[in-house]
């Protein structure tokens, strides 16, 4: 089956890309976008800027950073999901074409790295080798899943540096680990693949050796490679955020993989830690720019977000591991916040254009991006189309093209649909029972979710919707509307959520937005924006004495901006002074509250507030989720 995430020990079983198929919709199209677009946009810049001449000269001056290659892996993961989800013998050849060159670089051991040719493992803090093995051996098995080939020369070579790797780093060998976690999951995705136990105790090794420690000391402390502690004894995820995310996905793969319920219980609780005090109310995870990392309980705040796109692309990989294991829907609630808050907010409606870090709130408009250059700067307040750090880009297209593997389970009594998306269902449960479903809905737009049995065979099963939180007391269900007969094509399965605008008000921990509040609409959560020629935001508050307005929905922004489901408000800004404004500076600003009261507010206005995922489409703009509350 084409999983990205496939085992049969956890509570759920993952269906793949081969029994789920997005039709249209918010992801339906976006996925549509990523085969057409976004991943020859990735291809072409890899050519461009000679990441890929690296496989073809591996004599010539390295091009790119120590681990461009990863990228090209990334790439090719995404691109094998794409051709064995859309039958595209172009694409598959294109794979096969690479994957060549890729092979022609490997050496006769199966070491593969075209930015280290002679001191092997000389700097596992930051070599990033067996990192770069990561995302190969990913893309084999993405390969192999989506192909069914074991021959083929991306798996072959996949399997050739897993098999260099339990070599060097397995019993009797090096005793180190990466300071980049990723090849922990991986092995296990290729264990699940061919039955290769020793990618499982290769896997193992790799996290129960983190903390011990095993790696050096540097300036940021070894938190940064979450190698201040094991695995084990940590109480929260710390350190680089994405780092925190893949070592954790790897860890509840060896934990179910194992029967090592001790694991799987502290990541749990580091995940529970993680949400209650250091994630953002997009689902974004990291708050400081230095070490693109967690910052303490309740730091977070809005314009120094940095919630990087990978990390929500890792926090979403995590929630659907912690989910398959446990079956608790609150895995599928954060994944559906991350989602559309963080993953659909990277790439430009176009596809040409992403965003690296994701902050909450942008002060100054930014300048357009040079279209032909890198931009050195991930932390940009405009989308650009690529980066000397190019990881987003990738890790964006690969989820893309295996998103439908992220969307149901099935269990032995029926089939669970854990994100609301437009699509069809083909799959066999316990018994050989034959079940197909097409599911159509306009979800996050509007509430209505109709589930149509297209044909079964036999006997009774269960029909599970995920109903999401904000929805499920008013809704009057549980968080699963579940519905068990003896279903009958043609037969409907109806859910009608309330989807319409909410305030949110944060916790007065977080005191960086204490005294704001948010607006949600569904799983959406929305902004402020202030083009060139829109009031400014600075000084703004929002009245909050009525619900927000309710304004009936346009389109997604993937087929232009005008008409999109804005959420109008009640706002009014005070004058703010050099160099933003004509007011005078104060000569002090701090004192008794008389004295810094400032002007008096301007009359109330109306203000449209537009979803997150598309602000910085309409150009140079400043944003703010978090307004502040009027007194």
């Amino acid at each position: 089956m084409a999983r990205p995430v496939d085992w049969a020990g956890g509570r759920l079983r993952p269906l793949g890309i081969d029994e789920v198929r997005l039709d249209g919709g918010f992801w339906g199209d976006r996925q549509r976008l990523n085969g057409e677009v976004i991943l020859g946009h990735c291809l072409s810049w890899m050519e461009r800027l000679g990441w890929i001449d690296n496989f073809r000269d591996p004599g010539a001056p390295h091009r790119g950073r120590e681990f461009s290659d990863s990228e090209v892996y990334k790439l090719l993961e995404g691109m094998s999901w794409e051709a064995g989800r859309g039958g595209d013998a172009e694409l598959d050849r294109r794979v096969t074409h690479l994957a060549a060159t890729i092979a022609a670089a490997q050496q006769p051991d199966g070491y593969l790295n075209t930015r280290w040719h002679g001191d092997r493992y000389a700097d596992l803090e930051w070599g990033h080798e067996l990192y770069c093995y990561g995302h190969l051996i990913q893309a084999g098995v993405a390969r192999l899943r989506s192909s069914g080939n074991d021959g083929d020369p991306l798996v072959q070579v996949a399997r050739r540096a897993a098999d260099h790797v339990c070599r060097e780093f397995g019993p009797g060998g090096r005793d180190g680990v990466c300071g980049h976690p990723e090849i922990e999951m991986a092995l296990v995705e290729l264990y699940r693949a061919t039955g290769g136990e020793r990618y499982l105790e290769q896997a193992r090794l790799f996290v129960e050796r983190r903390g011990r420690p095993a790696l050096a000391d540097i300036h940021l402390g070894r938190a940064y490679f979450q190698d201040d502690m094991p695995v084990r004894r940590a109480r929260t995820f710390r350190g680089h955020a994405v780092r925190a995310l893949y070592l954790a996905s790897g860890a509840v793969d060896v934990a179910v993989e194992t029967g090592d319920d001790e694991l799987l219980a502290a990541v749990i609780a580091q995940w529970e830690h993680t949400v209650a005090a250091r994630t953002y109310v997009t689902g974004g995870m990291g708050s400081r720019h230095t070490g693109e990392a967690f910052g303490e309980d309740w730091e977070l705040p809005p314009d120094r977000a940095y919630a990087e796109t990978c990390a929500g692309v890792a926090s979403v990989m995590l929630s659907w591991r912690l989910l398959l294991a446990t079956g608790d829907p609150r895995y599928a609630d954060l994944a559906e916040r991350t989602l559309y808050n963080v993953v659909a907010a990277s790439p430009a409606v176009d596809g040409r254009a992403f965003f690296y870090a994701n902050p909450l709130q942008i002060r100054v408009p930014g300048a357009l991006p040079d279209p032909d250059a890198e931009n050195p700067r991930v932390e940009a307040p405009l989308r650009a189309p690529w980066f000397t750090v190019a990881c987003c880009p990738t890790n964006v297209a690969r989820t893309l093209a295996s998103l439908s593997g992220y969307v149901a389970t099935a269990d032995g009594g029926g089939v669970q649909l854990h994100q609301l998306v437009s699509g069809t269902i083909d799959t066999t449960l316990a018994g050989g029972r034959r079940v197909g479903l097409r599911v159509t809905t306009g979800y996050p737009w509007t509430g209505a979710v109709t589930v149509r049995v297209e044909h079964t065979s036999g006997g009774p099963w269960r029909l599970s919707v995920r109903v999401p939180p904000w929805a499920a007391a008013e809704h009057g269900t549980e968080r699963y509307a579940t519905e068990e007969r003896d279903w009958r094509p043609g037969d409907e399965f109806r859910l009608d959520l309330p989807v319409r605008p909410r305030w949110t008000r944060p916790d007065p921990r977080i005191d960086a937005v204490r005294g704001c509040v948010a607006v949600e609409r569904g799983p959406l959560v929305y902004c402020a924006e202030s083009l060139a020629d829109d009031p400014p935001l600075a000084g703004l508050h929002v009245d909050t004495s009525a619900p927000p307005a309710e304004q009936p929905p346009g389109a997604d922004g993937l087929n232009g901006l005008n008409g999109l489901g804005g959420v109008p408000v009640t706002v009014a800004a005070t004058t703010t002074g050099p160099p933003g404004g004509d007011a005078a500076l104060p000569s002090w600003p701090y004192g008794d509250p008389p004295a810094v009261a400032g002007p008096a507010p301007a009359e109330p206005r109306p203000a449209t507030l537009v979803p997150y995922h598309l602000w910085g489409n309409r150009g140079p703009a400043t944003m703010r989720v978090w307004l502040p509350e009027d007194a």
